[in-house]
């Protein structure tokens, strides 16, 4: 797999104030030992996430916070769509 040389880039909407992360050194892990598609990286204090099968494509930055509460959310079944 070629290494990705993916950056972030200022957000255009108002109120966005996540910094602009360079991702092309960023480690990034899967939860499922390179089986799955999502992709997480810790960098500068933020969490970086991507679809480990396109990782040229653009990646979400989540906040400590934010993050917290995806997980959490995730772990009581807020995002089920069965």
């Amino acid at each position: 797999m070629a290494e990705s040389t993916t950056t972030t880039r200022q957000h255009p909407f108002e109120g966005w104030e996540k910094p602009d992360l360079d991702l092309s050194r960023a480690d990034w892990q899967s939860g499922t030992r390179n089986q799955g598609d999502v992709q997480i990286a810790f960098v500068e204090g933020f969490i970086a996430m991507r679809n480990g099968g396109r990782p040229e494509g653009p990646s979400l930055i989540f906040t400590p916070a934010e993050w917290r509460a995806f997980v959490l959310g995730a772990r009581d079944g807020e995002f089920d769509l069965t």
